[in-house]
């Protein structure tokens, strides 16, 4: 098994370039096609401010639209070019509240979909709620790229995130081809539940004997953290064990739930310092 159609959410901003150079990575490793698609925003106002608007005030928006978007495809063809990937730029257009849908219906031709984390620092990159509503959209499994970019070859020592929920066993096949090509990996449960219906005596040790089976060396771990949050102690664990890649289920409680507590995986989308794959 392996990725053979890869899709990268192109746009304007800053770590653009550090996410299509990790793409392109991860295509390279994979042979895989990789996909580049920037959604040109359309012009939209309200119709009774639309009708006074000069029409060349609306030509020369669309004109710059054009132009953002023959740069970030010609950006893509190049860096696709010098490291020698299969590519294909390609482009569609959008407005600003369905560029999420968008990338679901492109992204479901592509098995794994590329996006960039919100910083909160650039205007220009995808919006936090945006990112949000895509791993619950696109029906695919997602690579989250932090803005500062990721290792190269990242995925040697990938952290999985095990709580035996449904989101949490879908990450793991959906990583199996990252997973299988790794030098070990860490098999991380926080907090788990013990008795009958828990995961048992050593938590996360059934799940590291499946892959195991699958050719991968997987090394089962629990902790029990009553200082820290779940997120922080995820995020800290994945920095001692020098983990560059996190692998876990998105969004195991309800939606409503997650807006009103924040929730495991917001936080760590916040705060993502490697790229994570996530399966919801």
């Amino acid at each position: 098994m392996a990725y053979k159609t890869i899709l990268v959410h192109l746009d304007d901003s800053k770590a653009c370039g550090k996410r299509t150079q990790a793409a392109l990575d991860l295509a390279a490793r994979q042979d895989a096609h990789l996909v580049g698609l920037y959604v040109a925003h359309e012009f939209s106002a309200p119709a009774y401010l639309a009708a006074q608007l000069p029409s060349d005030l609306v030509e020369r928006q669309a004109a710059q639209s054009r132009e953002a978007a023959d740069k970030a495809l010609a950006a893509f063809d190049a860096a696709a070019r010098k490291a020698g990937v299969r590519a294909e730029p390609r482009s569609t257009r959008a407005y600003a509240d369905e560029v999420e849908g968008v990338l679901g219906l492109h992204g479901r031709y592509a098995d794994l979909v590329v996006l960039g984390q919100h910083d909160p620092d650039d205007g220009r990159s995808m919006g936090e709620s945006a990112v949000e509503h895509a791993v619950l959209a696109i029906g695919r499994p997602l690579l989250l790229v932090p803005y500062i970019g990721a290792a190269a070859g990242f995925g040697r020592r990938p952290l999985l995130l095990w709580d035996a929920s449904r989101e949490a066993a879908s990450a793991v096949d959906d990583a199996l081809p990252l997973l299988q090509a790794a030098e070990r990996v860490d098999v991380l449960s926080v907090n788990p539940r013990g008795g009958i219906r828990g995961h048992g005596e050593e938590p996360g040790a059934d799940i590291a004997t499946v892959l195991a089976r699958h050719g991968v060396k997987a090394e089962a771990r629990h902790i029990v953290s009553k200082e820290l949050s779940i997120a922080d102690t995820i995020l800290s664990s994945a920095s001692d064990l020098g983990s560059d890649l996190l692998v876990m289920g998105a969004y195991g409680h309800s939606r409503l739930r997650e807006l009103v507590l924040g929730g495991v995986t917001r936080s760590v989308l916040q705060h993502l310092a490697m790229p994570a794959l996530m399966s919801h």
